[in-house]
């Protein structure tokens, strides 16, 4: 009997990473001379969103960036944020909430579904939830399939785990 090798197509944020990233963030914004006196704050609600808070649009962007260089720096990949507008706020201050992707959606599913039947591949893919599971009898087969999907320029992060 033949072995039947898979993986799985996910799209997960390292929650620790996050919060490194945003810890470090604040420590550089109180350090820095253009914050002083300022409000600028950055909050984690429920590892589901994020909600920055500056005195004006200028601080809020400088905020963002100091936030974006960290987040590369840990490996998080900046396609996981989805950015809200711009509000203003109390005390004449603004803030902006930044939602997390995390996990692969109905429609993205089904698009990187039909990707890998495209290709005509001898691979069986699953949608299960919010990840994908590709299984073959060949590994240089699965490997095909990562090797198209990191080509591929998806709007959304992919991690391939579970390799066996």
């Amino acid at each position: 009997m033949a072995q039947d090798f898979s993986f799985d197509i996910v799209s997960k944020i390292d929650l620790q990473e996050l919060d490194n990233a945003i810890n470090m963030s604040m420590k550089e914004i109180s350090q820095r001379f253009d914050f002083k006196g300022s409000v600028s704050d950055i909050k984690n609600e429920e590892n589901k969103k994020l909600v920055i808070v500056s005195d004006d649009e200028f601080k809020l962007k400088n905020v963002i960036d100091i936030l974006q260089g960290k987040l590369v720096k840990r490996g998080i990949s900046l396609k996981f944020l989805d950015y809200g507008k711009v509000e203003s706020s109390l005390g004449g201050s603004v803030k902006q909430d930044i939602t997390l992707k995390q996990g692969i959606l109905q429609e993205k599913a089904k698009q990187i579904n039909a990707l890998i039947k495209d290709k005509k591949l001898k691979v069986q893919p699953q949608i299960q939830g919010d990840q994908i599971r590709v299984s073959s009898k060949s590994k240089d087969e699965l490997q095909t399939v990562m090797q198209m999907l990191r080509a591929a320029n998806l709007d959304i992060e992919l991690q391939f785990v579970n390799y066996r």
